[in-house]
C-alpha cells in the first residue's frame, strides 16, 4: 500500500504532534498545575497514526485512559485538548473531562475512557449503527493488554462476529497492565491468537513500525468497510513513561526505556526509512519539527491563560434530555 509524499509527511506530522504533546504534558504535569491523572502515549505513536490515517471523519473510534495519541490521530484540536487537560472552559469538553475523557464526536472521537475495556462495546454500537443505516462507515476500538482481559472486551468480540459488524479491535500491547507484565496476565502467547476463537482474522504487528501498522490496518478496515466483518490487530509496543504520571516504574529493568528509545523509536525508524529511500528530505521533517514545537508551545500558553469553567456550569452537559 504505497503512500505518496504528502501522505508520508502527514503521518510524520501526526506522530511528531503526539510525541511533542506528550513530552510537554509530562513536563507540565510535574509543575502541579494539571489536575487529575495523566497517562501518556509516548512511544506508541505509530499505532494511532497507522490506523487512523485510513479513517474518514465519519468513522468512529473508542479510546482508553491513554488516549491523547488517538485523539490527535483522529483529528482533535490540539489547543482544545491541552485546555481540557488543564481543566479549562476552552477545552474540548469544557474542562470537565480532563485527560482521561477527551472526546469530540464531530471528528469521530467517541472518547477516551477511564474504565478498562469500556471502549469495545461503544465501537460495537457505532458499527451497528452504520450497518443498520446502510453506511460503509467503520468503528475502531483501541484496547490495552490489560483491557484485553476484561469481560466487556471478550463479549464485544463475540457480538461483533455474531452480528458481522464493521469493527476493528486494535490491541496495544505495551507489555504492562499497570505494573503487571502481560506475559503473566494474558493466557496466550499473543492477544491476536484469540481471534480464532471468534472465527475472525487476527494479526500481530510491530507497534514501533508505522508501515507495518498501516498495512495491517488498511486491510482490516477495508475488509470491514466491504462487509467482511470484524478483525483483531495486536500491536506489540513499549510506552516511554509510567502507567500514570508519578509511577516509579520499579517493575521495569535497568535502562529498559533508554534502550528502547535508542533502538526501536517509531519516529527514528520512520525518518530513517523515508529519507534513506529518497521519499522525503530530512529538511522537510525538520521543518515539521519546528512547526509542531511552536504549535505545542502555543497550546500550553493558551491553556494556562484560559478561564476555568464557571460554577453554574457544574451540572450542565451531564444529563441528556430526550
Amino acid at each position: 500500500m504505497q503512500l505518496n509524499k504528502d501522505e508520508l509527511l502527514t503521518a510524520y506530522r501526526t506522530m511528531r504532534s503526539i510525541r511533542d504533546f506528550e513530552e510537554r504534558v509530562h513536563i507540565e504535569f510535574a509543575t502541579g498545575e494539571i489536575p487529575g491523572f495523566v497517562h501518556l502515549y509516548a512511544g506508541e505513536e505509530a499505532i494511532a497514526t497507522g490506523v487512523c490515517i485510513h479513517l474518514r471523519e465519519v468513522d468512529r473510534i473508542a479510546s482508553t485512559h491513554r488516549g491523547h495519541g488517538h485523539c490527535i490521530a483522529k483529528g482533535c484540536d490540539i489547543d482544545g485538548m491541552m485546555s481540557e487537560i488543564y481543566g479549562k472552559a476552552s477545552g474540548l469538553c469544557k474542562g470537565k473531562g480532563g485527560s482521561m475523557h477527551i472526546a469530540n464526536l464531530d471528528v469521530g472521537m467517541m472518547g477516551a475512557n477511564g474504565i478498562g475495556g469500556a471502549g469495545p462495546p461503544l465501537a460495537c454500537g457505532a458499527a451497528l449503527a452504520a450497518k443498520i443505516k446502510g453506511e460503509d462507515n467503520v468503528a475502531v476500538a483501541f484496547v490495552g493488554d490489560g483491557g484485553s482481559n476484561q469481560g466487556t472486551t471478550l463479549e464485544s468480540l463475540n457480538l461483533a462476529k455474531v452480528w458481522n459488524l464493521p469493527c476493528v479491535f486494535v490491541f496495544e500491547n505495551n507489555g504492562y497492565a499497570e505494573a503487571t507484565a502481560s506475559k503473566w496476565s494474558v493466557g496466550a502467547e499473543n492477544i491476536a491468537d484469540r481471534a480464532s476463537g471468534f472465527a475472525m482474522p487476527g494479526v500481530v504487528v510491530d507497534g514501533h513500525d508505522f508501515f507495518a501498522v498501516h498495512e495491517a490496518a488498511g486491510e482490516a478496515i477495508e475488509r470491514a468497510r466491504k462487509g467482511g466483518g470484524p478483525s483483531i490487530i495486536e500491536a506489540k509496543v513499549n510506552r516511554y513513561f509510567g502507567h500514570f504520571e508519578g509511577d516509579a516504574q520499579t517493575y521495569r529493568g535497568p535502562d529498559e526505556v533508554k534502550k528502547i528509545r535508542e533502538t526501536k523509536d517509531c519516529l527514528m525508524k520512520f525518518s530513517q526509512q523515508v529519507t534513506e529511500a529518497g521519499l522525503v528530505e530530512r529538511t522537510e521533517l525538520e521543518a515539521i519539527d519546528r512547526e509542531i514545537a511552536a504549535l505545542i508551545e502555543g497550546a500550553v500558553t493558551k491553556a494556562k491563560a484560559a478561564p476555568k469553567p464557571a460554577a453554574e456550569e457544574l451540572l450542565t452537559d451531564v444529563y441528556v434530555s430526550y
